[in-house]
């Protein structure tokens, strides 16, 4: 995973594709937020209708991306990439 993490001028970047059978509900957007709110990093999730606070369930629950949408993790800090490690374990979690 350390090698899908990306150093961009905006910070440390990861590719995730949500897969989630049923989207993303208020369930899952609360796991994320509460992962991304353990962390001092900076965190933003991108998708194709804007970019929020990783650390929001109500940021995170208004990107409404679709169920296969691919998606940025954005982080800044000193513990940006503990952060991108630990959202996208969250993400392969939901998925399996």
């Amino acid at each position: 995973m350390d090698e899908a993490i990306e150093q961009t001028p905006r910070g440390l970047a990861l590719r995730v594709n949500m897969g989630l059978r049923n989207g993303l509900h208020a369930r899952p957007a609360a796991r994320l937020a509460r992962e991304a709110q353990r962390y001092a990093a900076d965190i933003l999730l991108i998708s194709e209708s804007g970019e929020v606070d990783a650390k929001s369930m109500l940021d995170i629950l208004s990107l409404a991306p679709n169920m296969d949408a691919e998606l940025l993790l954005l982080a800044k800090g000193t513990d940006a990439r503990e952060a991108l490690q630990g959202l996208a374990r969250i993400f392969t979690d939901m998925q399996e």
